[in-house]
């Protein structure tokens, strides 16, 4: 090793390619979250990986994982980072780590402690010096930790990430946050590269161009997006300017994506999720996929190679083809440039209607690996024409993606002369004592073009040979395998292999003696049983804190719980006072998330998902009450930064900021004075708007008009009741631009996502006020009601808690109490129970997966001294809307099964709905 090479760094993202140890290597890497599957199968994981021919796992690393509460740190057990990251490396893979401090991943909070949301005037994930300050003190933990690591330090560690996708969220400085973030790193020994990704492609929001940072790109398109290429290569013509190679950190999981992402220019492929896991505890989150509010589920699968059970899909085989592809182009693919079509002299023609912009690398060494990609559910027959050398027909199955050489040296294989042209994918070779073998994938007869010295003889099944004019012709007789050995004169021999993809997909291994080794089909998954052991059940009182929770916390008003130190898991509120004496018609829950259950002298009121905003929840009948209780879960704080609800804002707490006792619901949406003007941009209510008692008297939006766009003001007064002192304006069905005043003062404009507005400052009971709302008039959005709640706040109340040790007590506590039941069982609205049962572990030995079938119900499946799962039974009717993975069932890993869990699963069951029964019908276990 030359002097310039001792002092290389070890590892370098350079503009042609990913170089480690001096060697350019093109990076495939799954992400494997060691915070998602149990320690025991970390290494099993990485095993399957490197079967498949990934060299690489990218891992988040959830900073409130590690730092539940502050300044309590755990890195032992299932949270050893050390022990992981020894695993991968003497797995033979690489890892890129992804520390944040933010990291999204659908995990609660997007790995933010929830106690950082208390801070006063802290600025998350921006270039603020309290909240670097607290990331300080995180990565004076997890840094030392990834340096130990390193690639060159002993461990494989060859990149590291700042933040994730900072482009989504509003950040006022990004490159003081990301040049702060590389600063802080640097300061830990880190060597390997640093880098910051984009979300949505915007690379200076996600990286402010920081020195030091590599921009990369996540890339989510539909998979068949034509213009993917032409999207793909505006970011590597970016990055290649600045010096850099495109880094494609996360993207689609199919491989025929992945191929149209390499036939790009990609030197790293980040398919997100390709194994999946299970979010164990109260570890979710809440988000938005496509929905104003989702609940993220317990199981974190999206389909990817490997179940969180870790059973290898249909994918993984496209997954090692592709790798095997990579693997025989070696350095001559990781360190090509993508070159213009037309400009190699191609001429692509036939049925291309459908077809992608066809894609061309020129391979380091020579030649060409030309991507031809059908967007289409219909076969195609192509023709690739180049000027006095080949005319040639190709077929291109639906929905495929193939790599086909052209001009490639045969050299680099360990033969002699050029691969001129091939209708078949190169993905296997390998070099023998008396020569090469090539392994070639075909649909339909193909034909390979060989320009070589005269062979002494050849010899073939299947094929057509012919030599003229030093090209060696070779053209498949039909689909079935084909073979061709080709013998020089100085005894050297090139074997060529030519069978069907669905050969190449089950390839095992290939012979010495060039024999193809072929995979039985994998054996079927047996189908699910019910559990055959006894079900025993203890009812619990639903309403109050399980005995053993912790609290009570007095407060004199309802907070969030973060206020109180609550960060996870359940809560119970209770009044102690302030009810007003007469009868109240329904409670207004404020700014409430995520799971509020209301219980009225223990009488069940009903289950609401606020969002984070308010909720009115009526008595069936008015009542005099004593006592309020609200038992509230946090689902899981967002993992995104979004305004479709207020919960969903990364910045939003969880649980409560009042309970209103409602003594009226006032119903405002008729007789309102009307004035129009013309509108011009604003909902600025004109001073000079006349004397209101002549405007026309109308419902609220009802004015019907022509004209537009027009700026409508509606007016009219309210006076709120002596012995209130809370007042709630409601818009439930607003979706007009509008804007509230109250005697002329501004309260700002109304939200469709949180359409409660507090009016309690700007009233005094018994006094009139003018009410007026300004709003765009536009033709075909509703305006809707609009109502009025007033009531007398709670005030005095305590809370309690409970998370997963405090919820495992009461359940070994209430296991002996627990009396024989069958299912299919009822529980009636607002009750909650615990189900028992004893599990032996599954005969294949890997655990269960138990699909529960039931309504109404809310489900926490607890094992092995933890929570495995939690379950919203009856999705979309009055539950939120679950995402991310299967939302009726739920993963016991075999390895969990030993002699202090002895198989007892734990079920705490929530009839949820006041309008219908909680129904369990059935739980059935499937071997894994």
């Amino acid at each position: 090793m030359s002097k310039l090479e001792e002092l290389a760094p070890v590892v370098e993202f350079k503009v042609d390619g990913v170089h480690i140890r001096q060697q350019s290597h093109l990076i495939l890497c799954a992400s494997l979250f060691y915070f998602r599957i149990p320690r025991a199968y970390w290494k099993e994981r990485m095993q399957q990986l490197v079967a498949l021919g990934y060299n690489c796992i990218d891992v988040y690393f959830p900073w409130n994982y590690h730092e539940q509460s502050e300044g309590d740190w755990y890195f032992e057990g299932e949270h050893d980072v050390s022990a992981f990251l020894a695993a991968a490396a003497e797995s033979g893979l690489w890892v890129i780590a992804r520390p944040g401090p933010y990291i999204c991943s659908e995990w609660d909070g997007g790995g933010l402690p929830a106690y950082l949301l208390v801070k006063d005037g802290i600025r998350l994930r921006d270039n603020d010096s309290q909240f670097l300050n607290y990331v300080g003190s995180w990565f004076d933990r997890i840094m030392p930790l990834l340096r130990n690591y390193q690639e060159g330090e002993g461990g494989s560690i060859i990149g590291i990430q700042l933040d994730n996708e900072l482009d989504f969220y509003n950040c006022y400085d990004p490159a003081g946050y990301i040049g702060a973030l590389r600063d802080m790193t640097l300061a830990h020994g880190i060597t390997v590269p640093l880098f910051a990704c984009a979300g949505q492609g915007g690379l200076e929001e996600a990286t402010g161009w920081a020195a030091g940072v590599v921009p990369a790109c996540n890339v989510y398109v539909d998979d068949r997006a034509p213009e993917l290429e032409a999207k793909v290569l505006h970011y590597e013509g970016i990055v290649r300017k600045r010096g850099h190679p495109l880094l494609v950190t996360e993207t689609n999981r199919s491989h025929y994506f992945l191929r149209r992402l390499l036939a790009c220019g990609a030197k790293l492929l980040g398919p997100y999720l390709q194994v999946s896991g299970t979010d164990f505890g109260f570890t979710n989150a809440t988000n938005n996929w496509g929905q104003p509010l989702a609940f993220m589920t317990s199981d974190y699968d999206f389909g990817g190679m490997i179940s969180p059970e870790g059973e290898i899909r249909k994918e993984g085989y496209e997954g090692r083809l592709l790798s095997r592809l990579i693997r025989t182009y070696g350095e001559a693919l990781s360190r090509a440039q993508v070159c213009d079509f037309a400009q190699a002299g191609l001429e692509l023609g036939g049925d291309i209607s459908g077809i992608a912009q066809p894609q061309l690398l020129r391979l380091k060494g020579g030649g060409y690996l030309l991507f031809l990609t059908n967007l289409e559910d219909r076969p195609k027959r192509l023709v690739l024409r180049k000027e006095g050398e080949f005319e040639e027909s190709y077929h291109l199955s639906a929905g495929r993606s193939l790599a086909l050489p052209l001009g490639v040296p045969l050299p680099s294989f360990g033969a002699r002369g050029i691969l001129v042209m091939a209708a078949a994918e190169l993905y296997l070779s390998a070099l023998r004592d008396n020569g090469a073998t090539l392994v070639f994938h075909a649909e339909e007869k193909a034909t390979l073009l060989l320009r070589v010295e005269q062979p002494k003889q050849w010899e073939g099944l299947g094929v057509a040979v012919i030599y003229r004019n030093g090209m060696l012709v070779i053209e498949t007789e039909g689909t079935a395998e084909a073979s061709c050995r080709i013998l020089f004169a100085d005894g050297n021999q090139l074997q060529l292999i030519i069978h069907s993809l669905d050969k190449a997909l089950h390839l095992s291994y290939l012979e010495k003696n060039n024999e193809l080794v072929v995979e039985q089909s994998p054996n079927a998954v047996p189908s699910s049983v019910p559990v055959t052991s006894e079900w025993r059940m203890t009812a619990i009182e639903a309403g109050r804190p399980i005995p053993g929770a912790a609290g009570p916390i007095r407060q004199a008003k309802p907070d969030y719980l973060e206020k109180a130190g609550i960060y996870r898991g359940y809560a119970w509120y209770e009044t102690h006072s302030s009810l007003p004496s007469r009868a109240i018609k329904g409670i207004l829950i404020r700014r409430g998330s995520d799971v509020v259950s209301l219980y009225a002298d223990g009488e069940y009121v009903g289950t609401s998902i606020p969002g984070g905003s308010s909720s009115y929840m009526p008595l069936q009948e008015p009542a005099t009450i004593g006592q309020l209780q609200a038992r509230v879960e946090i689902w899981g704080h967002s993992n995104f930064d979004d305004v479709l609800q207020p919960a969903l804002g990364l910045h939003s707490m969880r649980g409560l900021q009042g309970m209103i006792a409602i003594s009226e619901v006032h119903r405002l949406s008729g007789n309102w004075h009307l004035n129009r003007s013309p509108y011009r941009g604003s909902l600025t209510v004109p001073l000079d708007a006349g004397n209101a008692d002549t405007w026309p008297l109308v419902g609220f939006g009802d004015w019907t008009s022509p004209d537009q766009p027009a700026l409508e003001c509606y007016r009219r007064t309210f006076t709120p009741a002596g012995d209130a002192n809370s007042w709630t304006l409601h818009f439930p069905e607003l979706q007009v631009s509008a804007r509230l005043y109250i005697d002329g003062h501004d309260l700002g404009e109304i939200s469709p996502f949180d359409p409660y507005v507090e009016l309690t400052a700007f009233l005094i009971p018994g006094r009139t006020v003018e009410l007026t709302v300004a709003m765009e008039r536009a033709r075909g959005l509703a305006r809707g009601q609009v109502i009025l709640y007033e009531g007398v706040e709670t005030t005095d109340c305590s809370i309690s808690a409970a998370g997963e040790a405090e919820w495992l007590q009461h359940a070994t506590s209430c296991l002996p109490q627990a009396s024989s039941i069958s299912l299919p069982l009822v529980l009636d609205p607002g009750q909650a129970a615990w189900l028992f049962t004893e599990t032996a572990e599954s005969q294949r030995g890997h655990g269960w997966r138990v699909a529960v079938e039931g309504s109404a119900l809310k489900l926490t499946a607890f094992f092995a001294g933890r929570i495995v799962g939690r379950l919203w039974l009856n999705e979309g009717s009055k539950g939120p809307t679950m995402r991310g993975g299967d939302p009726v069932s739920f993963y016991l890993p075999g390895a969990w099964y030993n002699a202090q869990a002895a198989g007892q699963l734990s079920l705490l069951l929530e009839a949820v709905d006041k309008d219908a029964p909680g129904r369990l019908v059935s739980v059935r276990f499937q071997d894994v």
